[in-house]
């Protein structure tokens, strides 16, 4: 390829996105925004507790309030509210409990609905709530997991606090740990986590004529319209999603709500639109939680560190229900576990456990957060066990770049990869070496503030396909996506996509790759996304699976419109359509690039349908699904240093180098906003962020000054890079970035932590790892107070 052409094209640039003037600005259609005739809003009463029976609702003064319209109980809409799906039972004995959108006789957590005010505007309907006299049994919370498991633990449901137990295992396990001259076993634990997307979670429902339109702030249009249909009984083709501009998911907005279906039955009750919308505690509280495991993990070595074999035991807290794809989230990090090394057995086995707690679900990474959190915190165990560079350690046993594709102990085929070109990358932007020399120097017994390295090597499975795989995994969707492309006849483009932004740049990105597809202006090109009525189908975005599915179905989209458009060319020529040839968006004849037709001759001519071949029809419209043979595998090397102070706990990140290799990159602007954002989540995760409970139950960390959210004042300057292998599972080349980020960073943080305490006898600070978690790590070692 000459300069020219490379710089000719579209993909590769760092262009503004599209998008950024109206999201920046506020000039835009938020779902809070919607200002529909006749609008009413709604406001929920929330359980106070974590467990207890419903004995009374007493609505009578809320019924008398000024501005109310009508209050309803959960008993209201008993017989109608049905039950919010999950959409991943992951056994066949899986326990999957009713999980009604208003509860009726029981509530499971604090914050679960249990009555509802309409009301003409939000004030009047907050007022309102206060009026509502619920009576309440209290009944045992269950707030452990470990306890929940026991035969003598108060039930969270009927049939019990284990829903399922699941468990993936290849090679002789026994056989590589029987005598085996190193076996480490260590428990870590993932804390809860609050996921605090930019804009809040919120609905409109409007009735009209017997069909409902539904605007909400949600990643999955596609999928909520199914849903509601499934649970409300509503018919599909009266349900009409629209995701406006969303501020924000990381998979907080993969789900459908409580909120939502009621949103629906109201409107459908009252005949009138309605609009709720969540403050900041609200969400806190209702909003679905992330991670919560505890990791159980067992690790055989030969001595000179080659790896024998990983056996993983997992507890997972499901919440009080089972919600979109709760069980799945595990399950995900289950192909993980034994990331980018070589060994001969593996074992994974995940218990998902009730509790009296906010249902958890997909949380940015989704199960490989945590996956790559304790294999990455062993290594690093593992090589302290054997006096050795912890990098040194991990390159003895990753896969090596002329091995690929290879066949993971988990049972997934890695298409390509780079491991030794990223880490010597970041190796020598990090300084690797002079920050080991400089440490040896300073970290004596009597140093107050010692230097500590961090290394995370990791991979990731990403672009969440293909469809068999997930039917294999007892997932009720597939995993493919949709695009399409018009055509008009003054030679724009409108790109219709199924997959849903959220602030991820999609059209910009996607107007890049069509500019080259099809070979016209980047400016020419209109990305509509979002509705259900424009975009009739797709999967949605969540599992960085947007570029490389919804991607590629626009290349396969674009192929479409080509061959139409050579058939079109080749009559207006006179030609055989063999002897025409693509370039820079003109069919040409073969050997005289004079003679030819432009991609936007051709959709006028098409439009005007004057004189096209027989049998052709006038257009190029064309779409396209695609449905991928395999995941994705981003992945990179991560490199931390941090200075801790031993004297008081504190934590201070000096210096953060990424180094990514996410294939074939579309726009680098984008990409390097993605990563930086998804380490300010990793990082978030290593040293700020728990949702706490007390008790009896409840959440204490309702606000945020509460639950900690690092701003950028909190966070290091980051140093990022890049290698390239493409992915030779799509024709793009690309693998995914929306996760990278917070994958990585969050075991090199904690790594950089440990590593600078080890030799004062610390070998693990649980997270989040505040200066008191961090000072009683160091006082536990030297055998001090707890």
């Amino acid at each position: 390829m000459t300069t020219a052409e490379t710089t000719a094209r579209e993909v590769g640039k760092a262009r503004a996105r599209k998008e950024d003037a109206r999201l920046i600005t506020g000039q835009t259609n938020w779902t809070d925004n919607i200002i529909l005739p006749g609008l009413t809003y709604v406001a929920f009463v929330r359980s106070p507790y974590a467990h207890a029976r419903i004995t009374g609702v007493d609505l009578s003064a809320a019924r008398e309030a000024s501005g109310v319209i009508a209050v309803f109980s959960g008993a209201d809409f008993a017989a109608e509210q049905g039950s919010l799906p999950c959409a991943w039972p992951v056994t066949e004995d899986i326990v999957l409990p009713d999980h009604p959108a208003m509860a009726v006789d029981t509530v499971r957590y604090a914050g679960e609905i249990v009555a509802a005010v309409v009301a003409r505007d939000r004030y009047a309907a907050a007022d309102a709530v206060e009026l509502i006299d619920v009576s309440y049994e209290p009944l045992e919370p269950v707030l452990d997991m470990e306890a929940a498991v026991r035969p003598d633990s108060p039930k969270v449901h009927e049939a019990g606090n284990k829903s399922y137990t699941w468990t993936l295992a290849n090679g002789d396990m026994d056989a590589a740990f029987r005598d085996a001259p190193v076996v480490l076993e260590r428990t870590y634990r993932q804390q809860r986590l609050i996921p605090s997307a930019m804009e809040p979670r919120a609905v409109v429902c409007a009735p009209v004529g017997g069909e409902y339109t539904m605007w909400s702030s949600t990643q999955i249009p596609h999928i909520l319209k199914i849903m509601l249909a499934l649970v409300t009984g509503i018919p599909e083709q009266q349900i009409r999603v629209i995701a406006p501009d969303v501020g924000g998911g990381f998979g907080s907005k993969l789900q459908v709500t409580a909120e939502e279906v009621l949103a629906l039955l109201l409107a459908r009750k009252l005949g009138r639109p309605v609009k709720w919308t969540e403050s900041r505690s609200e969400g806190n509280v209702a909003v679905h939680h992330g991670r919560d495991q505890i990791q159980r993990i067992r690790i055989a070595a030969e001595s000179n560190g080659r790896l024998r074999a990983l056996d993983v035991d997992l507890l997972a807290d499901m919440g009080a229900y089972l919600m979109l794809v709760t069980p799945g989230v595990p399950l995900l990090g289950a192909f993980m576990y034994n990331a980018i090394y070589k060994m001969d057995a593996y074992r994974f086995n995940c218990t998902g456990v009730f509790t009296t707690k906010t249902p958890t679900d997909a949380y940015r990474g989704a199960g490989r957060p945590e996956a790559t959190y304790a294999i990455e915190h062993i290594m690093d165990d593992l090589a302290a066990e054997l006096g050795m560079d912890p990098l040194e350690v991990r390159e003895l046993n990753w896969i090596k770049h002329e091995e690929f594709p290879y066949t993971t102990i988990a049972g997934l085929t890695y298409d390509s990869g780079n491991y030794e070109a990223a880490t010597a990358a970041a190796k020598e932007l990090f300084r690797y070496e002079e920050l080991r020399t400089e440490q040896s120097a300073r970290n004596g017994d009597s140093a107050q503030v010692r230097l500590g390295i961090g290394v995370s090597t990791f991979t990731e499975m990403c672009g969440l396909a293909p469809s068999r795989v997930l039917g294999s995994l007892r997932y009720a969707a597939g995993g493919w996506e949709n695009a399409s492309i018009r055509m008009l006849p003054t030679g724009k483009v409108e790109v219709v996509t199924g997959s849903s932004a959220h602030g991820q740049g999609h059209e910009t990105a996607w107007s890049q790759i069509v500019a080259d597809e099809l070979g016209v202006p980047f400016e020419d090109i209109r990305v509509l996304h979002g509705d259900t009525q424009v975009s009739p189908r797709g999967m949605d975005t969540y599992g960085s699976r947007s570029l490389v599915v919804g991607g590629t179905a626009l290349v396969v989209a674009c192929g479409k419109v080509r061959e139409k458009a050579r058939i079109i060319a080749a009559g207006l020529l006179e030609v055989s359509p063999e002897d025409l040839e693509w370039a820079d968006g003109r069919w040409s004849v073969r050997g005289d690039p004079d003679q030819g037709k432009a991609i936007g001759e051709i959709a006028f001519a098409a439009f005007a349908a004057h004189d096209l071949p027989d049998g052709v029809e006038p257009s190029l419209d064309s779409d396209a699904t695609y449905d991928p043979d395999n995941f994705s595998f981003p992945h990179g090397t991560h490199l931390c240093a941090v200075e801790v102070d031993t004297e008081t706990g504190w934590v201070q990140i000096r210096s953060y180098v990424a180094v990514d290799d996410v294939g074939v990159v579309v726009n680098p602007q984008i990409v390097e906003g993605q990563v930086h954002g998804g380490i300010a989540q990793g990082i978030a995760q290593a040293l700020y962020e728990e949702a706490a409970y007390d008790s009896s139950g409840n959440l204490i960390t309702t606000t945020l000054a509460d639950y900690l959210v690092p701003s950028a004042a909190d966070l290091p300057s980051i140093t990022t890079a890049r290698t390239t292998t493409p992915s030779t599972l799509n024709p793009l080349g690309v693998k995914g970035v929306g996760e990278a980020g917070t994958i990585a960073s969050t075991p090199a943080v904690v790594n950089a932590i440990v590593d600078a305490l080890r030799p004062l006898g610390v070998t693990d600070v649980p997270m989040p790892c505040t200066p008191e978690r961090v000072w009683r790590a160091i006082q536990e070692a030297r055998g001090g107070a707890r």
